[in-house]
C-alpha cells in the first residue's frame, strides 16, 4: 500500500562544498559527521580560507567524541557540540538569525532530522541553491496524523499507532516540507478493525 515514486519525496545527493559562498553552516547528527568532514576536507584542499567562515553545528553518537575532535581540529571558525537534537536545532535558528548574504548550508544524518534542519532554513528563506542535504542513518519517519494532526517520531513500519488520536495510519510516501514529516493516513477506514500485516520496512 505504499505508493513509491510519488514526486515530493525528498531526494538526496551526496555533499559537496560550494566554495562559491562567503559563508558555511555545517549541521550533522551522529554518522552524519562523516559527510561533513568530507566537505571539510574539500574545502582544504582548494579552498582552505573558506574555513575561517565555516561554522559547525553537531550532535554526536553514544560515545562519539572522536568525530566531534576532529572538528575542533580541522581550524573551523566555530564548533558547537550538543546533546541532542533539539539544543541544536535551537541554537541552529538563532544562528540563521544572524547569517548573511552568500550563506551555504549543509545537513546531513537521518532523513526525519534533515527534515526539521530543512524546515528552519525555509523560514528564513534560504532557497534550494544555497542547502545541500545528504541522508545516512536511520531511515526512521516522523509520520504526521492528518486526523489529529499528531506527530509520530521514529516509525519505522508500513503502519503505525498514532501518538495522538491512536488510529492505525498507513505511512505514505507524501512527504511535506514544511510540516517535515510523512502524511499518515487512517489505514481500516473502509473496513474497521482490518489491518495490514506489521513490518519493519523504514531501517
Amino acid at each position: 500500500m505504499l505508493v513509491t515514486g510519488i514526486k515530493s519525496k525528498p531526494v538526496y545527493a551526496p555533499l559537496r562544498a560550494d566554495i562559491r559562498g562567503r559563508y558555511h553552516c555545517m549541521v550533522g547528527l551522529g554518522v552524519g559527521g562523516d559527510p561533513l568532514l568530507r566537505v571539510i576536507g574539500e574545502m582544504q584542499a582548494a579552498a582552505p580560507h573558506a574555513l575561517r567562515n565555516t561554522r559547525v553545528l553537531y550532535v554526536p553518537e553514544a560515545g562519539g567524541t572522536q568525530t566531534a575532535a576532529r572538528f575542533k581540529s580541522a581550524e573551523v571558525a566555530e564548533v558547537g557540540t550538543f546533546d541532542g537534537a533539539p539544543a541544536l536545532l535551537e541554537n541552529f535558528r538563532a544562528l540563521l538569525g544572524q547569517s548573511l548574504m552568500g550563506t551555504r548550508l549543509y545537513v546531513a544524518g537521518p532523513e526525519s532530522f534533515i527534515g526539521l534542519v530543512m524546515k528552519i532554513a525555509l523560514e528564513f528563506n534560504l532557497n534550494k541553491d544555497e542547502i545541500r542535504a545528504e541522508e545516512c542513518g536511520t531511515l526512521a519517519r516522523r509520520v504526521y496524523c492528518i486526523h489529529c494532526r499528531a506527530t509520530t517520531e521514529n516509525v519505522r513500519t508500513n503502519i503505525v499507532s498514532c501518538v495522538g488520536c491512536a488510529r492505525w495510519l498507513l505511512v505514505r510516501d507524501h512527504y511535506s516540507r514544511r510540516l517535515a514529516a510523512y502524511m499518515g493516513v487512517m489505514v481500516d477506514a473502509e473496513a474497521p478493525g482490518e489491518l495490514p500485516p506489521l513490518k519493519e520496512v523504514f531501517l
